[in-house]
């Protein structure tokens, strides 16, 4: 099978790293917008315009399925881009709500989800859960972390000062969703921070998924990737690197 992720920037290799470890694909294309990077801070329209055109760009490739790897797009555009392609589309909010369901998640659980300004305004992981009937959600904004993971600030005091600035209140978390890409990378802090919360990880949640609702049982020895970029090509296969160690290009 051939996927197409698509992300705002260079977020979404943490959903290809998943997607790696378990081997679902033969062939990845990756494209991320960097040119016009982060989309958290933008409103739904301009979103919802960029998703479009980045569906163009992947309109060059023969894929099996496009992976919205931006929480944001996932939010505001998943819609718009399901009714322009024949393609499946699949995004990280669906499967990360059904990672509750799978993991057994108690209903009274007190849930916290982070994430950007746009995909937290959405109230889209909000609404989700809410149909899953649960009800304890907390749901913040934490668009700092976003430019502390791209400086790989993955320690120290700059990150735990930004954790006392966004949690100091938070008490008694059960889980924590990670609804923003790049918090992957922070997975371990934030958990331990939040007294050890069990996290949702958008690329483990996403594999699940597709394993469960799609023909994504078979494994490849080897998954080929290319990468492209709208601006910058050569720094996001850089991060690539640092992020995912050894891949086929």
């Amino acid at each position: 099978m051939k996927a197409g992720v698509f992300d705002s920037g260079i977020g979404g290799l943490t959903v290809v790293k998943s997607l790696l470890n378990e081997k679902v694909f033969e062939q990845i294309i990756y494209f991320g917008d960097t040119a016009r990077v982060p989309y958290g801070i933008k409103d739904k329209n301009t979103i919802i315009r960029y998703s479009l055109e980045a569906l163009e760009f992947f309109k060059n490739f023969d894929l099996d399925i496009i992976i919205v790897a931006c929480n944001s797009v996932s939010a505001y555009a998943l819609d718009e881009l399901r009714a322009n392609t024949n393609i499946p589309v699949v995004g990280v909010i669906q499967s990360g709500v059904k990672a509750l369901l799978n993991k057994n998640i108690p209903q009274n659980a007190n849930i916290l989800v982070i994430g950007t300004n746009a995909t937290i305004s959405s109230k889209k992981y909000q609404i989700e859960l809410k149909e899953q009937n649960f009800n304890d959600i907390i749901s913040i904004a934490t668009p700092l972390f976003v430019p502390l993971v791209e400086e790989n600030i993955l320690d120290g005091e700059i990150l735990d000062a930004t954790m006392e600035y966004y949690f100091k209140d938070i008490k008694n978390i059960d889980v924590v969703i990670l609804g923003c890409t790049h918090f992957p990378l922070i997975e371990n802090k934030i958990s331990s921070f939040l007294n050890d919360a069990t996290t949702i990880h958008s690329g483990d949640a996403i594999v699940e998924y597709l394993k469960l609702n799609y023909d994504c049982t078979n494994r490849f020895d080897k998954t080929k990737i290319e990468f492209f970029a709208s601006s910058n090509p050569d720094g996001l296969k850089e991060i690539a690197k640092q992020w995912l160690g050894d891949y086929n290009e």
